[in-house]
């Protein structure tokens, strides 16, 4: 069978541009594209794909996803999920390090790239977990083959939090390597708990969670990584930002291969707002907190005026029964990654955004600013990671057509217009209006350094 194929006549989202056009993938890479609606003739063999009144995009980059494995696969693990992110047009992700073991030595994270060379069907890496005392593996760390560091700056899943101010100097200033942070205050955090336990009990409702793990908490937390990536020029990315405070912490002004400090915003707190507690309850349970209707419209603002860099998911699936309790005892986390594009591009028909700024901040930032070799648009000479979608073809989530093995989404009857029909990993189409094909496999992501 041939491996030259051509993808003719898609509106191409590529660049800042949308064009009609077709894209020749030969193999693992895209040969050529061509722009306007010419016959395209190829003499060689090959098969062909009609994308006529489709959008062709690069595939998702999404560089934070919890994916469970090993360990937690209860929850999920690297072939469920990766299927469930080909299917929502993911084709490369970032997974965290609090696995069980988490993935705090070189060793340990060498065995989670062993596990996704069997199981992955989207291309994949891992960050480093740092701790208060594993600086020593920090350095043994390859930057040509890990996507950075991963830093808990206040507790979540998995309990991995550094708190030691000679470890988070040493790492900030010793390590050369790109790091990440989950930036929550521990102790604004447990005072605020403090407070609500005093005033309500134990038993404290989900409401309460945005104003437990609320607005200052992360403004301190992020402010004091900004502070020290500022005092040792270390290069900081800051994930899942939630409020508006934190928005002063952050430029526009450079492009963002020349900022050393970068910005995350993750789809859920986009599209939910506090107001949503009283229907979804738990099931919107995230660290850092789904907070107000500013704050979620101040984040879209972020994201168009270029002071938040990336867009993402936090894909952290858990199963119903350990979303359940109070605020206190639920569980944070939900699954996203095969909504997190329909989702956007149902808020880019609700005015909030362009279909430009989604592929930006999807596909072209994670890797412009992870610097992955190779990937990210849809260049002559870069691998075919595609994802050809009908903008106009409305559908209901629901239980039959979720692929998380948690088996829930907090979109389950939400319709969205926008529908992935065909995703290609390295020129292979691994979904196809769907069906899986089975036997594809991602790569590991290479970086430039």
């Amino acid at each position: 069978m041939s491996t030259l194929q051509i993808i003719r006549n898609a509106t191409i989202v590529n660049e800042g541009r949308s064009f009609v056009g077709s894209v020749v993938v030969d193999g693992e890479l895209i040969r050529a594209v061509y722009e306007g609606g010419e016959l395209v003739k190829l003499s060689e063999p090959h098969t062909e794909v009609d994308a006529t009144g489709l959008l062709l995009l690069p595939g998702v980059i999404d560089d934070q996803v919890h994916f469970r494995d090993p360990g937690l696969t209860h929850k999920g693990d690297i072939y469920t999920e990766s299927k469930a992110a080909v299917a929502g047009g993911i084709t490369s992700y970032f997974e965290m390090p609090n696995t069980k073991p988490q993935a705090t030595t070189v060793e340990l994270l060498e065995q989670k790239y062993a596990l996704a060379a069997e199981k992955s069907m989207a291309n994949y890496s891992f960050l480093m977990g740092v701790t208060n005392d594993n600086l020593d593996e920090l350095k043994k760390v390859n930057p040509r083959n890990v996507a950075g560091l991963k830093m808990f700056m206040g507790s979540s899943t998995g309990n991995m939090l550094v708190d030691n101010s000679n470890t988070l100097n040493r790492v900030f200033s010793e390590i050369p390597l790109l790091i990440v942070t989950h930036c929550e205050d521990e102790a604004t955090i447990q005072h605020n708990i403090q407070h609500y336990k005093e005033l309500l009990g134990d038993d404290i409702p989900v409401k309460y969670h945005p104003l437990i793990r609320n607005a200052e908490a992360c403004y301190k937390s992020s402010a004091f990584a900004v502070e020290l990536a500022t005092k040792y020029n270390s290069r900081l990315h800051v994930f899942h930002l939630s409020s508006a405070l934190e928005m002063s912490l952050f430029s526009s002004d450079k492009p963002l291969r020349e900022k050393r400090i970068t910005a995350e915003v993750c789809v859920h707190h986009l599209w939910f707002s506090d107001a949503d507690y009283a229907k979804y309850g738990n099931r919107i349970k995230w660290n850092p907190a789904i907070k107000s209707e500013v704050d979620r419209l101040a984040l879209i603002d972020a994201v168009n005026s270029n002071k938040i860099d990336v867009v993402a998911t936090d894909h952290a699936p858990h199963l119903l029964s350990e979303k359940e309790g109070s605020c206190l005892t639920a569980a944070s986390g939900g699954p996203l990654v095969q909504h997190s594009l329909v989702a956007m591009l149902q808020l880019v028909k609700q005015g909030a955004f362009t279909l430009e700024k989604v592929v930006e901040k999807m596909c072209h930032a994670p890797a412009d600013l992870f610097r992955i070799e190779n990937r990210g648009f849809i260049r002559p000479g870069f691998y075919a990671d595609l994802v050809l979608v009908h903008p106009n073809d409305a559908w209901t989530v629901s239980a039959e057509n979720i692929l998380y093995k948690c088996g829930w989404s907090p979109f389950e009857g939400t319709t969205f217009d926008a529908k992935v029909l065909k995703t290609w990993v390295n020129g292979q189409a691994v979904y196809d209006d769907g069906k899986f094909d089975e036997t594809v496999r991602g790569k590991r992501l290479l970086f430039e350094i």
